[in-house]
């Protein structure tokens, strides 16, 4: 046999019970997502910032970081729905550390009870401090752990041309970004799209169940194979792509990080260019009609403090910064964030 048993872990139903949420964060949940579902409908003008750290650790910094998040979200709130990065699980391109889900501790051996219970108390910790919460679905298995904090969800780069991908984006109530695949190729983009809106047949807990189709899954430009697609040519693409394809409420949200910041000059992803990737994509919606309707929001990286460190090359927690610098991907400062977050809510 193939695995050993470790240990039972709690259920979703009773961790939900264990940590639960209040009837008031409770509205306010389903006032988000209703809120951001308004946006990609067209019924809301507004545009959607889905900003945080690469990966939501450690707990402490991701609230620190949420609530630095809120006031200047609060200034825009006529513009911009802000909601937060708290990524709680990474895929990685071969090994490495897969998320707090799994190690909330990076130096001790994996403890999903230890972790579940670690990102579901962060997530809720996050509510209160006023801010929506995104997660990227690695392990679709996780759902029940956290679906009712969420207000948007990821299908990762990796994962976007995987069956039981599409068909979980095509089950949940959530409005769920689906990347363009690592290669940047947009057919397969928007076949994952396709796929996520609509109906699919499948064997679960011995039942045969069919899903509905999610009018809310979209495209997520991240770039790919060394290439930005960000530029105008790419979005109108994707655009037509998915006009072609009649996908519902065709709609992309562009992602800064990635590919999408790699620097023309050195060829090397450089996460400081996000502002800049930004704003040029800001001003070529302002110049085609298409584009500002087409594209609902932007992902950026972002944390307490710019760049990123190695953790590899550490031993202990002690031998990391843990007051908000990244350990995976690198991201921009929170004062670059507040400054990009203002000049966005001035520009659109």
């Amino acid at each position: 046999m193939g695995y050993a048993i470790e240990k039972q872990i709690t259920r979703p139903g009773m961790m939900r019970q264990k940590l639960s949420l209040s009837e008031k964060l409770a509205e306010q949940v389903k006032k988000d997502r209703e809120e951001v579902f308004d946006i990609f409908e067209g019924r809301d003008p507004r545009k959607i910032l889905i900003v945080g750290p690469c990966s939501a650790w450690p707990a402490e910094a991701i609230v620190d970081y949420a609530t630095k998040l809120k006031a200047v979200s609060d200034k825009v709130k006529d513009k911009i729905k802000v909601i937060m990065r708290v990524y709680t699980q990474k895929p990685r391109t071969t090994l490495g550390w897969t998320g707090p889900i799994n190690q909330p501790d990076p130096f001790k051996e994996p403890d999903l009870e230890k972790g579940i219970t670690y990102c579901r108390q962060m997530m809720l910790d996050v509510l209160e401090a006023g801010i929506p919460v995104a997660d990227e679905a690695l392990f679709t298995h996780n759902e029940g752990y956290f679906a009712d904090l969420i207000s948007w969800i990821a299908i990762g780069a990796r994962s976007g041309e995987d069956q039981e991908h599409r068909i979980y984006a095509s089950l949940i109530a959530h409005p769920v970004g689906i990347k363009n695949p690592t290669a940047g190729n947009l057919d397969i983009a928007t076949n994952s799209v396709l796929a996520a809106q609509n109906s699919h047949v499948f064997q679960l807990g011995g039942r045969q169940i069919r899903t509905t189709g999610n009018p809310h899954a979209h495209l997520v430009l991240r770039g790919g194979a060394g290439k930005a697609n960000c530029d105008a040519e790419s979005m109108r693409k994707a655009l037509d792509l998915m006009n072609e394809k009649k996908i519902k409420n065709a709609s992309i949200i562009v992602d800064a990080s990635h590919d999408n910041s790699i620097d023309p000059k050195t060829g090397k992803k450089d996460p400081l260019l996000q502002p800049e990737i930004l704003l040029d994509v800001v001003k070529s919606m302002k110049q085609d009609g298409k584009f500002m309707d087409g594209i609902k929001g932007f992902m950026i990286e972002s944390f307490i403090k710019p760049g990123k460190q190695d953790m590899k090359k550490a031993n202990s927690l002690e031998e990391l910064d843990v007051g908000g610098l990244s350990v995976t991907d690198g991201c921009i400062g929170i004062d670059a964030t507040k400054e990009l977050i203002e000049k966005l809510g001035e520009e659109l």
